[in-house]
């Protein structure tokens, strides 16, 4: 069995993997005969505990096009800081005119975000956040501002790690 192979079984056997389909791009060229289809699909995908990746797969048909974002999601991963089942602190991420505003929530607050946020908020496992997208409507810029963000965030004691301080002195 080819490494492809494994990879997808290896994922799909596990309950707290997560795949989200964002959004299906339909984009057509036009030849002498007329139009060809061709289709992306916007896949974001994480283990519910720190770890979530996202991709654009694109081929002549949707099945195959979600197919080779799942692939090239989970090969992208990124992890993130889950601190009490929320955000360590606030931060914006930003890409083009897309702009995520990302808040610690306190529990009970659950996930108050738009699709394409909640998308990779869930599969990223936070259970209490606040969202709000900013600027861009485009759903592919929200998805990689939001990850953009995300891969910005550090816990305290990578705070105090860096500047060469006690996590007390940080606080």
């Amino acid at each position: 069995m080819n490494r492809k192979a494994e990879l997808t079984n290896e994922f799909k056997e596990d309950d707290s993997n997560v795949q989200h389909v964002v959004k299906i791009y339909r984009v057509a060229k036009v030849v002498k005969g007329g139009r060809r289809f061709n289709f992306s699909a916007l896949v974001v995908v994480g283990d519910r505990n720190g770890n979530v990746g996202a991709a654009l797969g694109k081929a002549a048909e949707v099945p195959e096009a979600i197919r080779k974002g799942t692939e090239k999601a989970w090969k992208n991963l990124i992890n993130v800081p889950i601190v009490a089942t929320t955000i360590p602190h606030e931060i914006t991420g930003r890409l083009g005119a897309a702009r995520v505003l990302l808040k610690p929530a306190s529990r009970g607050t659950g996930v108050v975000a738009g699709g394409a946020v909640r998308a990779v908020v869930d599969a990223a496992g936070y259970q209490n956040i606040l969202t709000k997208s900013l600027g861009s409507d485009c759903v592919t810029n929200i998805v990689w501002a939001t990850i953009e963000a995300l891969r910005s965030l550090k816990k305290v004691e990578e705070v105090a790690a860096e500047r060469g301080l006690e996590v007390s002195e940080v606080l």
